[in-house]
């Protein structure tokens, strides 16, 4: 039985290796991540290996871009990891040196001015915890108040009630996103965005066959939330962050809202953030995060995400195979109860969303066993993916970054192919890939969708069903 939900791993010194990336792939990885918080300088050795399994094994692969954004983080520590001792005295300074277990690089001038006797100050998605007990004019003094503390190079800073303004992207980022088009990126993944502004910038940056990402990780985020769904491809919950901003009690209720809200509005969701953490150094999960993963499948997101776990954790591909089996087993239940789900899809006077949503419904008869979606841009793709119809989607696009960047999509197999020149064409194309498919027999139904005239995006009006031989 294949999943219908998809994995996203993040890549890392764990699974460079091309043995490795092959086996993950093979055990339900359908999307890599690209952290461009770290060093990104060989990843194009990395990505040859991808798409050189991709090819292989005939299964489209999808690469994000995931962009630092106005992330604070400390800087480089020797050796990668320092041990600092609780009650101990931990300076934050704008020296460019390696840190050590007294002091680390913090390059930013206006937040150490700003910062006060008595601030918090998380460290690493907030495991570990700070408090400044004085300050000078370019450092700051804290003293650790974590037990077992230990920092890594480049992780991630947070000031509770430090309001920052970002609005636009970074020189970095600007920068980075040249780099993942050249690298061959199908995402663009914006961290720590407030609204939608960001996002229609990035906008005019990239190729219309790249998607955009928006990582939901503070509560001004939440405010504009409706506009920044408007505006992008999919919705990130970055559970890390975005805890540590609203109260780790908040965050459920927040993931189920977001879920729900982007379900409405046709767009997919990742949920992410310390899935399988354990897993980093232990061959097998915890209860608990089985249940995380079964609950983000039972709520109807996309897609779940590995952080760590795949990147530097000890058991990558036990994690991928965990991962897998759990979303297996909560999507068996599902489907027995797929009409509770997504029946909250807003069409209005969108003619499109209205003949999609028909086809949803002539796949829900048990003789339909896939649904064949012509889709120049990927749009028609993810708005039938949103429906969650019963029936498999296969998505046929002559734009190989299109075929890539809806494999992220839930339920979707994406074939390149020829686009059809006129109705034979397209019924020819169509026989020639279900023969493909083992899973359709003489007699099965198919339910054929595309847009007339051919070849114009964003078109899709058309809705044919074929029987088979």
């Amino acid at each position: 039985m294949e999943k219908k939900a998809k994995i996203l791993a993040t890549l890392g010194p764990s699974i460079y290796s091309e043995s490795k990336l092959n086996k993950l792939i093979e055990f339900g990885v359908d999307a890599f991540r690209i952290n461009f918080s770290h060093d990104t300088s060989g990843m194009r050795r990395i990505i040859s290996r991808i798409r050189n399994i991709e090819k292989k094994k005939g299964k489209k692969i999808s690469l994000i871009a995931d962009l630092q954004g106005i992330k604070l983080r400390i800087g480089k520590v020797k050796g990668g990891i320092q041990k600092i001792r609780y009650n101990q005295k931990f300076i934050l300074d704008n020296k460019s040196q390696e840190g050590n277990n007294l002091r680390v690089n913090f390059p930013y001038s206006k937040i150490l001015k700003k910062l006060k006797k008595g601030n918090k100050i998380l460290i690493d998605d907030g495991k570990f915890l700070f408090s400044v007990i004085g300050k000078s004019k370019n450092s700051i003094i804290t003293k650790c108040k974590s037990h077992n503390c230990i920092i890594r190079s480049n992780k991630g800073v947070h000031i509770p009630n430090l309001n920052m303004s970002f609005n636009n992207l970074t020189a970095k980022d600007k920068k980075d996103i040249k780099i993942a088009t050249q690298l061959g990126c199908n995402w663009i993944a914006l961290s720590f965005l407030q609204n939608e502004k960001i996002i229609l910038e990035a906008r005019r940056l990239i190729r219309k066959d790249i998607g955009i990402i928006s990582k939901i990780e503070n509560k001004i985020a939440l405010k504009n939330i409706d506009k920044i769904i408007k505006f992008t491809d999919a919705v990130m919950v970055a559970r890390g962050d975005l805890a540590i901003d609203i109260g780790h009690s908040e965050v459920p209720k927040v993931q189920l809202s977001l879920i729900k809200k982007c379900s409405q509005n046709s767009k997919s969701v990742i949920v992410a953030t310390q899935m399988l953490e354990s897993m980093i150094e232990n061959s097998t999960a915890t209860r608990a995060e089985v249940n995380d993963i079964a609950t983000a499948i039972f709520q109807g997101a996309d897609t779940v995400m590995l952080s760590a776990e795949a990147a530097i954790g000890k058991f990558p591909i036990q994690a991928v195979s965990t991962m897998t089996q759990t979303i297996l087993s909560a999507e068996k239940y599902k489907r027995e109860h797929i009409e509770d789900f997504k029946n909250s899809i807003i069409a209005n006077k969108d003619p499109v969303k209205s003949i999609l949503l028909s086809v949803k419904n002539i796949a829900y008869n048990t003789n339909v066993k896939a649904i064949i979606v012509f889709s120049n841009s990927g749009k028609s793709a993810k708005l039938v993916s949103a429906m969650r119809p019963a029936a498999k989607i296969v998505t046929i696009s002559p734009n190989i970054n299109v075929c890539r960047q809806v494999s992220l999509i839930w339920g979707v197999q994406s074939i390149n192919s020829r686009d059809a020149n006129g109705w034979k064409d397209m019924m020819s194309i169509s026989k020639e890939i279900i023969k493909k498919l083992k899973f359709i027999k003489k007699n099965d139904f198919v339910v054929i969708t595309a847009g007339l005239p051919f070849g114009k995006a964003g078109m899709t009006n058309m809705v044919r069903l074929y029987k088979v031989g």
